[in-house]
């Protein structure tokens, strides 16, 4: 009962505030003042105000909100001890997800026959000596820019 008085006389100081600045030519301030002013007349007017008053001082709700916090540490004592185990963060995860390269085949399967394309070659296939020589100018490229 006392929660309901407090609220609409916290309405009605808010709704005057509102008349006066709207007195002074400030429109839209007076619009918002008047819109926050008319929340607590709201909840007192759909029962928010009682239910809260009631849930406040009800020992089964507080034993309910005791029990949400019991089931809450369960879940994220759980999700912890689950990214243990699995190892790395989910981020890490999805990273390494993204990089593993599906194989071609299933395991136990022989793999298919891939013939000569209807494309002809663009070039001719580099020796083994000329590809062993490109990677190592790569690699001493790479060692010069870092500067060893």
């Amino acid at each position: 009962m006392i929660a309901e008085t407090v609220c609409s006389a916290v309405a009605a100081a808010g709704l005057g505030i509102a008349a006066i600045t709207a007195y002074r030519k400030r429109f839209l301030k007076a619009a918002r003042i008047a819109a926050y002013a008319l929340v607590p007349l709201g909840l007192v007017m759909t029962g928010a105000v009682q239910w809260v008053a009631d849930t406040a001082f009800s020992p089964v709700a507080w034993a309910g909100f005791g029990v949400l916090g019991v089931a809450w540490a369960l879940l994220a004592t759980t999700r912890a001890v689950e990214r243990r185990r699995r190892g790395g963060t989910r981020k890490e995860r999805k990273a390494a997800a993204r990089t593993a390269q599906p194989d071609a085949v299933a395991p136990g399967v022989s793999a298919p026959s891939l013939g000569q394309g209807s494309r002809p070659a663009s070039r001719p296939a580099a020796t083994p000596r000329e590809t062993a020589a490109d990677d190592f100018s790569d690699i001493e490229a790479i060692l010069k820019k870092h500067g060893i």
